[in-house]
């Protein structure tokens, strides 16, 4: 190639280094085609928040129970179209799981609603009967699911036992409702957990093989018995 008066001018590695630059833009662009996904990786591990929940509690049921999804269904449309705290919270227990909605037994739902007399009780998990409540007033309730001898002693009563889709029919926004739920942590297994069975301030249950003379008995509180760690 002849030399011209203006390229003489020019730097001799000008060439060498802009070779270089439109090779390495080329191979760029083509790891950039092919790995299309790196424009959108995060820039890095948020090691303060890594076992933040971002969203508190279920966002869709687990449950395959077409009754209970189209309550879910139901009770979203109204906490949407009425901005009623009441529905939001329906909401939210209807997705949570069997284990944290307790029953309620007749009698603690009597004794709750002795401070609201004339209101509606609602209970978004099961109605059951309790033999040592003699007397059951009348009232309105509202739950999930009603046990055969629960729901014949409230209607035998005079009160009424209704779904929450009827409950929803009469009261959209919840109005003159009370929203009642069950003991979630009367398991016997809530009884196990804690503080290591045995320590000063613990009330938690040892797991033991069985109860008897030949098994653990009254950990730390006899010099025989004492807590070692």
């Amino acid at each position: 190639m002849p030399i011209t008066p203006f390229m003489a001018l020019i730097p001799s590695d000008f060439f060498l280094r802009s070779f270089d630059c439109f090779c390495i833009s080329l191979l760029f662009n083509k790891i950039k085609n092919n790995y299309s996904f790196l424009a959108y990786c995060p820039m890095g591990i948020d090691l303060k928040g890594r076992s933040r929940r971002t969203t508190p509690g279920r966002t869709e049921p687990k449950t395959d129970n077409p009754y209970v999804r189209l309550l879910i269904k139901l009770y979203k449309f109204l906490a949407r179209r009425t901005g009623s705290k009441f529905n939001e919270t329906v909401v939210k227990r209807l997705m949570t799981s069997k284990r944290n909605r307790a029953p309620l037994s007749l009698s603690k739902l009597v004794e709750h609603m002795k401070s609201y007399a004339g209101k509606t009780a609602v209970v978004v998990a099961t109605v059951s009967d309790d033999a040592r409540l003699f007397e059951v007033p009348k009232m309105t309730v509202v739950a999930l699911k009603f046990t055969e001898t629960a729901r014949a002693r409230i209607i035998k009563a005079g009160g009424e036992c209704l779904t929450l889709d009827q409950f929803a029919t009469r009261a959209p926004k919840g109005t003159n409702a009370v929203l009642l739920r069950g003991p979630t942590k009367a398991r016997t297994a809530e009884r196990y957990f804690g503080k290591a069975p045995g320590t000063p301030g613990s009330t938690t249950r040892p797991r033991v093989r069985s109860k008897g003379r030949k098994f653990e008995k009254a950990r730390c509180r006899r010099k025989s018995r004492d807590f070692n760690v």
